[in-house]
């Protein structure tokens, strides 16, 4: 192989390798990123849940701590029972069948 070959081969594949690099560098994000907020859509409503809301919020940023926090634990448990609890008749609710159900030919 000629030196010339083999010197413009090495050369353009440092100029591609630059550009690759380069182009990576820029379609990276600049900067820490942010965590996300969550927020209540209703902010107001019964003071029952806005204390427990507040409580979760407090377990939340205490982080690991809260695993050994035991007022933690009890507003985790209450959340569960709150959103897990059975429907009032112990069935599972099913789509209602009417006239608009059917479909006439």
């Amino acid at each position: 192989m000629d030196f010339k070959i083999a010197a413009r081969m090495t050369s353009v594949l440092a100029i591609g390798a630059g550009l690759t690099a380069t182009l990576m560098a820029f379609s990276q994000r600049q900067g820490p990123e942010e965590a996300p907020i969550f927020r209540s859509l209703d902010p107001g409503g019964d003071p029952e849940t806005d204390g427990a809301r507040k409580e979760l919020l407090r377990c939340r940023d205490l982080g690991a701590e809260a695993l050994r926090d035991k007022d933690c634990l009890k507003a985790w448990m209450e959340n569960r029972r709150r959103f897990l609890k059975p429907s009032v008749s112990g069935r599972p609710t099913t789509p209602a069948s009417g006239a608009d159900a059917t479909v006439k030919p």
